[in-house]
């Protein structure tokens, strides 16, 4: 296969990454994301109706009228499929969701199946956002120690920019999408984190190897070597993984929507990020044999 000069690109994919990290800062800071019920605590009800004359108004309207604050009705899967999410008073009695159910059917005339009742609680909510804070730390403090004794530090400072470049990016698209961010979507994330390191380590693997063999190549012409060198694994690998997110995000139903397209762009962020992140780190840092060798020696 003929080798594809990546190195040609690098300047202007570093410069398209920092524009969209700047952004997804921007985004994250001034916007915010969309918490869901795991974290903001409330109660999620998921509803079907059987009269499908009844329309996402006449649900969001019999709602309000029960003085629940923040209620959203958003449709999903079939045409007959809601789900309503709303903040969780104090002074609600723990009947209230009976009292919720009597009433809607009442005015719409039994023609409600409520299928699905979560309720979380405030300090509940609140642990489960500081958990799954600390979980994506420290997965990524985990990888940077495997990166540190694995390579030299010129490779665990670029395998590191390249993680949080692919989380960055991910959860800039979601708070652009105002997508919920659930318990679902930190597993997304913790799973990026993992593919994203594995696909940086194969190519610095080969990238080490080359330093090795070949001492009178630079290391901004090696990298693209050693790219192109394992771009057959990088591109099966990403297909065939990419295969199986798209039919769970085609076919999975609307609950496995946020999960999927979290690990859809962690792919594509991922696999461009251990090219034209990682290895570019090692241009600017200038890594020469005598680093590895070095390295190795000591």
């Amino acid at each position: 296969m003929r080798e594809i000069n990546f190195n040609k690109y690098y300047k202007k994919a570093n410069l398209v990454s920092f524009i969209l990290i700047i952004i997804s800062l921007f985004l994250l800071i001034f916007k915010g994301l969309n918490f869901g019920v795991d974290f903001k605590g409330g109660t999620l009800i998921e509803l079907r109706t059987i009269d499908k004359n009844i329309t996402i108004s006449d649900i969001r309207d019999n709602f309000k009228q029960l003085n629940l604050s923040g209620v959203t009705v958003k449709q999903f899967g079939n045409d007959t499929d809601y789900i309503v999410k709303f903040q969780t008073q104090s002074d609600n009695s723990p009947d209230f969701i009976k009292v919720i159910k009597s009433k809607i059917n009442s005015n719409l005339n039994n023609k409600i199946d409520f299928r699905r009742v979560e309720n979380v609680g405030p300090k509940v909510s609140s642990e489960l956002l500081r958990s799954g804070l600390i979980a994506i730390g420290l997965s990524l403090l985990a990888m940077l120690l495997y990166i540190w004794i694995r390579f030299e530090w010129q490779f665990s400072l670029g395998a590191i920019l390249a993680l949080f470049h692919d989380v960055i990016l991910t959860l800039g698209a979601f708070s652009f999408l105002s997508l919920e961010i659930n318990l679902s979507i930190v597993a997304a994330i913790l799973t990026i984190v993992g593919y994203s390191m594995n696909d940086t380590v194969v190519i610095y693997d080969r990238v080490r190897d080359n330093l090795k063999k070949y001492s009178d190549i630079k290391i901004f012409s090696l990298t693209n070597i050693s790219i192109n060198e394992t771009l057959s694994r990088t591109i099966i690998t990403s297909i065939t993984t990419l295969l199986a997110l798209l039919s769970i995000f085609f076919l999975g139903g609307a609950i496995l929507k946020g999960f999927s397209l979290a690990m859809i762009l962690g792919v594509i962020f991922g696999t461009y990020s251990s090219i034209y992140i990682a290895c570019p780190i090692l241009v600017t840092l200038n890594v020469t044999q005598k680093t590895v060798l070095k390295e190795d020696k000591d």
